[in-house]
């Protein structure tokens, strides 16, 4: 029995020796969260609000106007490359990072084809979209990012071929119950 009371001891005393070692390496774990975090948030505190969704516009991450300014000929090479147009101010290219990053945040957007054209701070919108409300979320989007003087919304709502198909479906079951 003494040999019980023993060993009882010490797996009591191997488990309180375990959880001390995973509670220090926890508090580890914490420290270097909290700092990695302090530094995002000192990081995004220097950047416009949308520096980070920014880094999807053209694989491109800057952080602010000037990092732009570096390389805004390639960029506006590549705006051009997919249909769109950058006016020649670096004011333009800086408000079109920011309108596509603001339009790839709004997730009624995720499945609509946007192009943005940016000259003179006046931003138009072409391509389509699923529905009204995608529409507006769109126009409302672009009219938030800061320096943008207005925008021509020039988007048309094309519905999804789901859609179409249960209307044609419901439309031809409501013809053959007339009959």
């Amino acid at each position: 029995m003494r040999s019980k009371t023993i060993l009882t001891i010490l797996g009591g005393a191997a488990l309180c020796l375990a959880a001390a070692a995973c509670g220090s390496d926890s508090n580890t774990n914490v420290t270097v969260n909290a700092n990695a975090n302090r530094a995002a948030n000192a990081n995004a505190a220097t950047a416009t609000p949308t520096a980070t969704p920014a880094a999807s516009a053209y694989n491109r991450n800057y952080n602010s106007k000037e990092d732009y300014g570096k390389e805004s000929s390639n960029y506006r090479a590549e705006a051009k490359n997919k249909g769109e147009s950058v006016g020649e101010s670096i004011e333009d290219g800086w408000i079109h990072i920011k309108v596509r990053a603001a339009l790839a945040a709004v997730n009624d957007l995720r499945d609509s084809t946007i192009n943005v054209d940016v000259d003179k701070n006046v931003v138009t919108l072409r391509g389509s979209v699923a529905n009204a409300a995608s529409k507006k979320a769109a126009e409302d989007a672009a009219k938030k990012v800061d320096g943008v003087k207005s925008v021509t919304d020039k988007l048309e709502i094309k519905a999804d071929s789901s859609s179409n198909a249960n209307t044609k479906s419901a439309n031809a079951n409501a013809n053959a119950n007339k009959k």
